[in-house]
């Protein structure tokens, strides 16, 4: 590898870049990234997973690309927040807990363990950065984009919860990311659609969205996400964090002292790409302060951010000073989590080859299971009920369940999950399951109402992955209610219960993974006591 002052523009830039591909190997677009624009960072999605075997190998051949080109270690990284936000959904790979489910249980060490479990696993096959955790304090029921992805609503309680996963992550060797810089919580519109504010003072700022970042940083935090989120307080111009001096340098970095890799979120989101364009995104994001430029899909966005920063240090626009800067910060940062030895570099503290950090040995799987049970069984909450759980025995039991199949950058449905109907027969008889979209038709649900008018025990499941529940099925929860007494389990977004009538019984789950559903079938039987706690007000 050759010294730092001797890698071209074209080089330094590059590493500047983290891009997302297409495919399951090493396809034309990814290829072309490294060899040609020597990107630095490459991102995975589901897209880029067919099993762990698959991952492990295409994480090896992409390194084997960036050494041909003469080029430092990628850094791999991933979403795999946890929850109902993970790319790899395969054997392999353990479906953690997410966050308003660990926030639930009111035990951070639940979310120390499950971040290095996971950490084990993705430092294993070839990934060295995880883009979680998310440290957002959701307190807006309406939040349709962060959610269930939040601790919950008080900054205490994510700050704690966002330094255990932060400990976790980076004991195995993976770069942990404190996500979205200064806080997407107390929002009501989704950045990769359209422009956000959040219009609080200083003050209420430092209490409350600051806070967990604060907290992050005091951990050692690897890297810090930044948030498309305009925020006057901080920021008098109408400019998103992102692309803000004041935010991420003036803040971030002077003020609160981060000394750790600054990451955009991806350019392509319609909070920064619609008004900017990417190419000129990418220049005045490095201009406020970012290291590392996400760009998550278009290879034409990802030459063109390329070639804009090139141009805009050619012409004088950026300084190659805040270029070599951001560099020195991403070659640390490889070193600590790659180790020396594969940079080609030397340590500028001891002056010699360093290794990564050493891996556990990865927990047997009985072991593994035992602790997913055990946060599952702490995490599910019953919220109201007046006599309906547990089951009784001898009635028979109807089962509403909404199937999610629709994919989007904020929920992945599990590929293999089995429905509380199933989970239940198991444990009892009599028990019938009707399954819907959802975002069931008004039609769909008249169905419905017709089929379970003789049940004697009815369990409603909602699923929200926005700020509100679908229109279909807040229509089927309250003509049920009209005739019976309903138990209403919230899969997803405990904020259900705001836009329905009160229930015989409410429960929250945070979550459908398969730990939870079969915890949830013994809490409704009454084998198990549920002891969750809300992470967020109900009003």
């Amino acid at each position: 590898m050759k010294a730092l002052n001797n890698l071209t523009l074209e080089q330094k830039v590059g590493q500047l870049l983290m891009c997302g591909f297409h495919g399951q190997h090493a396809d034309e677009q990814i290829t072309r990234l490294i060899r040609d624009h020597h990107v630095g960072g490459v991102i995975y999605f589901r897209r880029n997973v067919q099993s762990v075997d698959q991952l492990t190998r295409l994480s090896e051949e992409l390194q084997g690309i960036a050494g041909e080109a003469g080029d430092l270690p990628l850094m791999i990284s991933v979403d795999q927040e946890g929850g109902m936000v993970a790319r790899i959904d395969k054997e392999g790979v353990t479906q953690v807990p997410g966050n308003m489910a660990l926030g639930a249980t009111g035990n951070p060490d639940y979310t120390l363990e499950c971040a290095r479990i996971l950490g084990r696993e993705l430092k294993s096959i070839g990934i060295d950065m995880n883009l979680a955790p998310l440290v957002d304090v959701n307190n807006n029921a309406l939040n349709p984009v962060i959610g269930v992805r939040s601790y919950g609503e008080n900054a205490e309680r994510v700050a704690a919860h966002g330094a255990a996963a932060i400990t976790g992550y980076q004991s195995q060797g993976i770069a942990a990311t404190a996500k979205h810089f200064p806080g997407h919580g107390d929002t009501a519109v989704d950045s990769h659609l359209g422009m956000v504010i959040v219009p609080h003072d200083r003050n209420r700022l430092e209490q409350i969205e600051l806070l967990p970042f604060r907290r992050a940083i005091e951990a050692g935090v690897d890297a810090i996400m930044t948030a498309h989120v305009i925020f006057p307080a901080i920021e008098p111009e109408p400019i998103p964090a992102t692309l803000s001096r004041k935010v991420l340098t003036c803040l971030l970095r002077e003020e609160m002292g981060f000394e750790g890799i600054i990451i955009t979120d991806c350019l392509e989101m319609h909070a920064i790409s619609k008004p900017y364009g990417v190419a000129e995104a990418a220049i005045r994001a490095v201009e406020a302060g970012a290291d590392l430029i996400l760009v998550s899909h278009t290879l034409q966005d990802q030459v063109a951010a390329v070639e804009a920063i090139i141009e805009a240090v050619r012409t004088g626009r950026i300084s190659e000073d805040i270029i070599n800067k951001a560099l020195e910060r991403i070659i640390t940062w490889k070193a600590t989590r790659c180790g020396y030895r594969k940079t080609g570099l030397v340590s500028p503290e001891t002056n010699e080859t360093a290794e990564a950090v050493n891996i556990e040995p990865v927990d047997s799987t009985e072991s593994i299971e035992s602790t997913l049970f055990n946060i599952a069984s702490n995490s599910i909450t019953v919220v109201h009920n007046e006599g309906l759980l547990p089951l009784n025995p001898e009635k028979d039991v109807y089962v509403i369940w909404p199937e999610v199949v629709q994919r989007t950058e904020v929920d992945e449905p599990w590929s293999h999950t089995d429905s509380l109907g199933v989970a239940l027969s198991q444990l009892r008889g009599r028990v019938r399951e009707r399954k819907i979209t959802t975002q069931p038709s008004y039609d769909e649900a008249d169905r419905i109402l017709k089929d379970v008018s003789e049940a004697e025990q009815v369990i409603v499941c909602t699923y929200t992955s926005s700020g509100h529940l679908p229109k279909g099925q807040r229509y089927l929860v309250e003509k049920l209610s009209e005739n019976q007494s309903l138990i209403v389990i919230a899969l997803r977004n405990p904020y259900d219960l705001l836009e329905i009538s009160l229930p015989g019984s409410y429960v929250c789950t945070y979550e459908n993974t398969p730990t939870v559903v079969r915890a949830l079938s013994l809490v409704l039987t009454g084998e198990l006591e549920p002891t969750g706690s809300l992470p967020v007000r109900l009003r």
